[in-house]
């Protein structure tokens, strides 16, 4: 079984940017469409926090994606719920790296 054919589930990934400039000459920012249909597997834990700054904040779930280019500026949408995107880990096999892993919070609307 490989890495690949575990990942049972597309995600999107949002990125910040600008797309315009208004009537002032200042750049319109909002979010938009950066990754499409990426594979990834969406896990649950219990227990697990992130430290950013001095605010911990509990992690709702954890996303295995890929080697894609993906930050913690950064949002994920997987079946239909939005993720901010906490902290990215790159675990690395013997020679290079081999996925991400997300830590995320669900964003309430």
């Amino acid at each position: 079984m490989t890495f690949e054919s575990m990942l049972i589930s597309t995600a999107t990934i949002r990125r910040y940017g600008s797309v315009a400039i208004d009537d002032y000459g200042n750049p319109v920012r909002i979010w938009a469409d950066y990754l499409t249909a990426e594979p990834c597997r969406i896990s649950y834990p219990k227990g697990r926090q992130v430290q950013r700054g001095t605010e911990v904040v509990p992690v709702d779930a954890v996303l295995f994606m890929l080697d894609v280019d993906v930050t913690e500026r950064d949002k994920a949408i997987v079946d239909g719920i939005e993720f901010e995107i906490l902290f990215v880990s790159e675990p690395q096999d013997a020679v290079s790296g081999h996925h991400k892993e997300l830590s995320l919070r669900r964003v309430i609307p």
